[in-house]
């Protein structure tokens, strides 16, 4: 990998963005690295934590990489979508960390991420219009993740905003004000994440992006039947005999 570094242990894949000397901006080959390192996840790794260097998250796409794309400007602007409904997609809990300048597509990363940790200077923003553009990949994962009320007011302004007014406006779910304590909370989460069963937190968050859109019925049916999948299936056995028994599940230890 030229743009990722990449680090697994304990059922956690730790994806780290490597373009420091830009901030850590989106370009095709980072898309087209992430895309292929989500491909090749398997049942083994529990949860993502995706971060970057130097300080920074992520400051958006590479102008530099849109400006020598040409004719395939169009692909490589709906490449970053796709990337992020894979992101959205994936069964893995997805937790970011976000520090420095979180703009445009790094914005929108953050959006799909199950559960986003900020430094309370960390600087967000929607910067597409100040430069004659669009934010038209992720305006859609915006919406959902605040509201269309204050995506409008965000994307139709560009401003800035810090990390405890992304807080505020449901951004993130956790703040602080150093980087040991950034630490800190993501390991509280981490261990959280990891007393749950794989294959229940993987349903559990189809379930929940599938009530977004899809009629209600159809959600109540289908979590009726993986509720009953699920209580019969491994999973469900051993945290069941686990409760009773008053000892820690297998996916715990």
């Amino acid at each position: 990998m030229n743009t990722l570094l990449l680090e697994a242990h304990h059922g956690v894949l730790h994806i780290t963005l490597n373009r420091p000397e830009c901030r850590n901006a989106m370009s095709l080959e980072m898309v087209n690295e992430l895309r292929t390192v989500l491909a090749g996840l398997d049942s083994q790794i529990r949860a993502l934590v995706i971060t970057g260097v130097g300080g920074h998250f992520c400051a958006g796409a590479d102008v530099k990489d849109m400006l020598h794309a040409g004719d395939q400007l169009q692909a490589l602007n709906r490449a970053f979508g796709t990337l992020l409904q894979q992101v959205e997609a994936l069964p893995q809990v997805v937790i970011v960390v976000l520090q420095g300048a979180v703009l445009g597509g790094g914005f929108g990363l953050a959006c799909v991420s199950d559960i986003a940790i900020a430094d309370h200077q960390a600087q967000f923003g929607l910067p597409e219009t100040r430069l004659g553009l669009l934010p038209a990949q992720i305006a859609t994962f915006v919406v959902k993740r605040i509201g269309l009320t204050q995506a409008r007011r965000l994307a139709l302004t560009a401003a800035r905003f810090d990390g405890v007014q992304a807080e505020r406006l449901g951004v993130v779910h956790f703040v602080e004000t150093d980087p040991q304590a950034l630490a800190q909370r993501l390991d509280e989460v981490l261990g959280e994440v990891l007393k749950c069963a794989p294959g229940a937190n993987g349903r559990t968050k189809a379930l929940l992006l599938a009530s977004v859109d899809e009629p209600l019925e159809n959600v109540l049916d289908r979590g009726a039947q993986w509720f009953a999948e699920a209580f019969r299936g491994e999973e469900g056995i051993e945290g069941t005999q686990a409760f009773v028994q008053k000892r820690q599940p297998e996916w715990c230890k």
